[in-house]
């Protein structure tokens, strides 16, 4: 029996050329059939960007005053809330804040450790900081407050990025 005849076709035996034809036929239509909707598609998301961009520059350019020391908030996405009004504050008046009225021991530092809590950290060897206790976490913004300013903060550089 003829190795090209043995399943009564005259094909290859993985069917290649037929694969192959019908692959590039396909992404023939495809590219036809959407050439129009990515045109729009595209147009649209360029006007979104640009709304985005906008409002990002018009977020920016808003003087925000830290109530604690009474200067302007440049980078408002690495501010804090105010414990009392909730407003923006700077993270180094926090720190200076914290640092007055915490007593920190010897081998300790005042370290930010995530979800607006801070922590007292005991280092065994203060030349490796890879090794530390947690002597007390101080929390500074509530976990299940929301914040309207962070809220637009995060919805625009969620959509732009």
């Amino acid at each position: 029996m003829n190795r090209n005849n043995r399943h009564g076709k005259n094909k290859s035996w993985n069917n290649q050329r037929s694969y192959s034809n019908n692959f590039q036929n396909n992404k023939e239509n495809f590219s036809k059939y959407y050439e129009g909707s990515r045109q729009s598609l595209s147009q649209e998301n360029n006007e979104n960007l640009k709304k985005n961009e906008q409002a990002i520059k018009e977020l920016k350019s808003r003087t925000v005053i830290c109530p604690l020391c009474q200067k302007a908030i440049t980078d408002v996405s690495s501010a804090l809330s105010d414990k009392a009004s909730g407003s923006p504050v700077h993270f180094e008046c926090v720190m200076s804040m914290l640092e007055k009225s915490e007593t920190v021991g010897h081998n300790e530092k005042i370290c930010y450790i995530g979800q607006g809590r801070f922590g007292i950290l005991y280092f065994e060897n203060p030349r490796d900081q890879r090794h530390f206790t947690i002597k007390k976490i101080i929390e500074w913004e509530n976990r299940d407050a929301k914040f309207e300013w962070r809220d637009e903060i995060s919805s625009l550089y969620s959509q732009v990025l």
